[in-house]
């Protein structure tokens, strides 16, 4: 049977930088072992942070991301927006290339991630923000 799920979750608060998150979602979104096949949408509601998948075993690669990052939209006057601070903008900036969308096919009540890819938070601000999340799952669930 076709069936839907959606919730709405907060990611543990974190300041700058790239993080891990794949078991935070999967502890969240527990109906994900509830289908045989489908797919997990993760929509990130912010507009300074984004969601990627990547590398999930070496934490050298998450810190070279956020340096990375750092160095392509770096902090600067030269914003016209910065209301909120010299890592507003840049964060604005950081959460388009990166994205606040992911989609991933769920094969036997797991995701259908690769051996080396993981769910990545990206905070783009100095200062420790809750993000929340929206997950929907949707596909063909196991019969009761």
């Amino acid at each position: 049977m076709n069936s839907w799920d959606q919730k709405k979750f907060s990611l543990k608060p974190r300041a700058r930088g790239c993080y891990l998150v794949t078991d935070e979602v999967l502890s969240n979104v527990p109906e994900i072992c509830t289908y045989t096949i489908g797919q997990l949408t993760l929509f990130l509601q912010h507009t300074s942070a984004g969601l990627t998948l990547n590398e999930n075993w070496d934490r050298d690669v998450r810190k070279d991301m956020s340096s990375s990052l750092d160095r392509v939209v770096p902090e600067g006057d030269f914003y016209v927006h910065s209301d909120e601070g010299p890592d507003d903008m840049p964060g604005h900036v950081k959460s388009t290339i990166v994205g606040v969308t992911l989609t991933i096919p769920i094969s036997n009540g797991k995701l259908c991630l690769g051996t080396w890819q993981g769910i990545w938070l990206c905070e783009f601000r100095d200062y420790e923000h809750t993000r929340w999340c929206v997950a929907t799952v949707n596909g063909l669930k196991e019969a009761p």
